[in-house]
C-alpha cells in the first residue's frame, strides 16, 4: 500500500495539463494501485493522476468504497442505473458523447472540506483503457457521470472551483492557504 501526497488547490501540478499514457506498464499499473489507495484512506471516490503531482491521464473512480451496496439493495439499484459497476481505472479517457444536464454539490479531495454546486452533463460516454492497455468503454448516469466529468477535468488543469465566481474562489484560495500553512506547521514540529 503506497499513499501519496495529494495536492491542494491551488498548487501549479494541478493546473498542469496531464499527458497520455504512451504504454501501459507495470509502472502504470502501480500508479492506478497508488491512487486507489491513497483515495480509499483519504475517503474520495475519486482521484486523478495531476492530484498527485503525475501528469499523466490516468484516474480512478469508486463509488462505493465502503461496499453499502451489498447492505442496501436502493443504493445498489441506484449504482446500477448510473452505470456504475464496481471500482474503475480510466487510463487515456476520451469523452465520446455527453448530453443532458445535472447539478451537483460537489467536493474534492485538492479542496478539503468545501462542497459547492457545478453543473455538468447528466450522461456522458467515455472510452479509456484498463489496466492491461486494453480499450474499453463507459455509459455512465448520474453521479457517475459527474465523477468522470471532475475527474477528467483534473487531467486538463481543472479543478471545480474554477466553474465558481471569483468571489467565491478567492475566499476557498485564503481557506485552503490557511490549511496549507496549518499543514506545513504540524509537518516541521514534527520534524523537531
Amino acid at each position: 500500500m503506497a499513499l501519496r501526497t495529494i495536492c491542494i488547490w491551488p498548487d501549479p501540478a494541478l493546473k498542469e495539463i496531464a499527458k497520455p499514457v504512451e504504454q501501459v506498464t507495470e509502472e502504470t499499473r502501480a500508479l492506478v494501485r497508488d491512487l486507489f489507495d491513497t483515495m480509499y484512506h483519504e475517503k474520495g471516490v475519486g482521484l486523478a493522476a495531476t492530484q498527485l503531482a503525475v501528469p499523466q491521464r490516468v484516474l480512478v473512480i469508486d463509488l462505493d468504497p465502503k461496499g453499502e451496496a451489498t447492505k442496501d439493495q436502493a443504493y445498489a439499484d441506484e449504482l446500477a442505473d448510473w452505470g456504475f459497476t464496481g471500482p474503475v481505472a480510466l487510463i487515456n479517457p476520451k469523452f465520446l458523447e455527453a448530453d443532458g444536464k445535472i447539478d451537483f454539490e460537489e467536493g474534492c479531495l485538492s479542496v478539503p472540506g468545501v462542497t459547492e454546486t457545478v453543473q455538468r452533463k447528466g450522461h456522458v460516454v467515455v472510452e479509456a483503457q484498463n489496466e492491461k492497455g486494453e480499450l474499453f468503454k463507459v455509459d455512465a448516469y448520474g453521479l457517475f457521470a459527474v465523477a468522470l466529468q471532475h475527474e477528467n477535468d483534473h487531467l486538463d488543469g481543472k479543478v471545480f472551483v474554477d466553474y465558481l465566481s471569483k468571489l467565491k474562489r478567492d475566499v476557498i484560495r485564503h481557506k485552503m492557504e490557511r490549511l496549507k500553512q496549518d499543514r506545513d506547521g504540524e509537518a516541521s514540529e514534527s520534524v523537531a
